[in-house]
């Protein structure tokens, strides 16, 4: 394994871990998570692929959540780690790190010869997190986490109210989960910012795999089935029991739709 590093439009530094041999695969983890998340999927996909896995800025460990942040900043990110690669590559993308590749995409057509979307939780028919996330801001920047922990796990995730307080309770020790919180909660405002509906990716002809679980909530597989109606050329693959974290539960069955995409985009 191999640490790629640049330097983005803004002058912040930018990482990706580079492992394996191939057409390359850009993979963009979801958040509150890192490259590690991608761990168990790694293995099924490095014997055919050159897989690079970028680090991204709010959840790495020094970054801390800045006030503002944008999905467009994302982008940046990942076209300065995809200016370092050569050929063909794909953009791989789970939960909020979808919406990062889908955007890139939009933004440099071209960059990508295919994508595969992991359930991007984009704002197709309403705000993902809404006046939620300014209250949760608001207790963070009161100094209440366990508050705005509440109201990301009740209002935003929509968790049902006993596992709310079970996860609440895990929580309650020493190490706080604040600046992972702080960012996951400015990573939900910057993709309301991106505003409500799909009419503009009805202009990006990259093929495309939009991958879902048939245990997802009604909310994220409606999400994905806007944003399939919108793109000229996709298809959507169902990962047969398993919900929004099947590169932890089924990483072998992730890996293969992530291959059989790619390889169908790339010829």
């Amino acid at each position: 394994m191999a640490e790629l590093r640049t330097t983005s439009a803004d002058g912040t530094p930018v990482t990706a871990l580079d492992d394996g041999r191939g057409p390359t695969l850009l993979l963009l983890h979801g958040g509150g998570e890192t490259p590690a998340a991608w761990n168990a999927v790694l293995p099924s996909l490095t014997g055919d692929f050159r897989v690079v896995r970028i680090a991204r800025r709010l959840y790495t460990p020094v970054a801390g959540a800045p006030a503002a942040h944008s999905v467009a900043v994302e982008a940046a990110d990942v076209l300065a780690i995809a200016r370092l690669l050569t050929g063909p590559l794909v953009l791989v993308g789970h939960s909020s790190g979808a919406v990062a590749a889908l955007e890139t995409a939009l933004r440099a057509p071209g960059v990508a010869t295919g994508l595969v979307l992991y359930e991007p939780p984009l704002p197709t028919r309403a705000p993902v997190g809404g006046e939620a996330v300014h209250r949760a801001r608001a207790a963070l920047a009161a100094g209440d986490p366990e508050q705005a922990l509440r109201i990301h796990l009740r209002d935003i995730a929509r968790e049902p109210p006993e596992r709310v307080e079970r996860l609440l309770a895990a929580v309650r020790r020493p190490t706080s989960p604040t600046p992972r919180l702080a960012a996951g909660l400015a990573d939900i405002a910057a993709l309301d910012a991106l505003g409500t509906g799909v009419e503009r990716f009805r202009r990006l002809d990259v093929p495309t795999t939009l991958v879902e679980g048939d245990r997802s909530p009604a909310r994220v597989r409606d999400r994905l089935a806007d944003l399939a109606a919108a793109l000229p050329d996709a298809r959507v693959v169902t990962l047969a029991g398993h919900g929004h974290h099947a590169h932890r539960t089924a990483p072998r069955a992730l890996a293969d739709t992530i291959r059989d995409a790619a390889r169908t985009a790339l010829g």
